[in-house]
């Protein structure tokens, strides 16, 4: 039986007000190593291409467990329309690099809009469900409406005070758009599936949104 194919895409965006941001490495790095303990083929892309800025914060106490996957990270392919077909899975990582990019990104509104087309797996945590905002696909309708979806919380962000400096609030912004959205204490590791679509929290919440990634591609 052939492997299945993960698409990652993450962010290219750098900053938010005067700080460096990017990627959080471990909400990349966890789904990718249980990825590819499954054997999966992982294709990482990212939304300008080149190379992935990195919140300097999700550095600390960095081990060597994610160096694999940081190796992928220095010189990305940039997404394009063509990385909608070919995978069985795509999985957007957060850092709040994504809510500047991911919902401006007219190539990952089609990409996300295949894969919910398809009825394949799409899996998202953190701040990566904000490229899952603007993905309202051939009827109109956003592809959070009336599914249970989680992500980065509206207190969280007042916690690490960022509110002003995000350009919208992604828990307020996915009720907006009609998502059942669901969550556990501020920082508590909590993930859900709805279907093939499956969320987590925050950092935390990375490892449990791998597994259920597997589990429903496994099904």
């Amino acid at each position: 039986m052939p492997s299945k194919k993960i698409l990652f895409v993450v962010t290219s965006h750098g900053t938010i007000g005067d700080h460096k941001t990017g990627l959080w490495l471990e909400e990349f790095a966890v789904p990718y190593n249980e990825f590819k303990k499954q054997g999966y083929e992982i294709k990482v892309a990212s939304i300008a291409g080149g190379a992935v800025p990195l919140d300097p914060n999700s550095l600390e106490g960095d081990t060597g467990e994610f160096d694999e996957a940081k190796a992928l990270l220095k010189d990305t392919p940039p997404l394009t329309r063509d990385d909608a077909h070919g995978f069985d899975a795509i999985f957007l990582p957060g850092g709040h690099g994504t809510v500047f990019d991911f919902p401006n990104s007219h190539d990952l509104q089609v990409v996300v809009c295949q894969f919910a087309e398809d009825d394949k797996v799409i899996g998202s945590v953190c701040h990566g469900p904000s490229g899952l905002v603007m993905a309202a696909c051939e009827n109109g309708a956003p592809i959070v409406k009336g599914k249970k979806v989680s992500a980065f919380t509206d207190s969280e962000e007042a916690e690490m005070n960022l509110t002003e400096e995000v350009p919208f609030l992604l828990e307020t912004r996915l009720r907006e758009l009609g998502a059942e959205f669901v969550k556990g204490d501020n920082w508590a590791d909590f993930a859900v599936a709805d279907g093939k679509l499956v969320t987590g929290q925050n950092p935390q919440s990375s490892l449990s949104v791998a597994k259920k990634v597997i589990e429903v591609l496994e099904a």
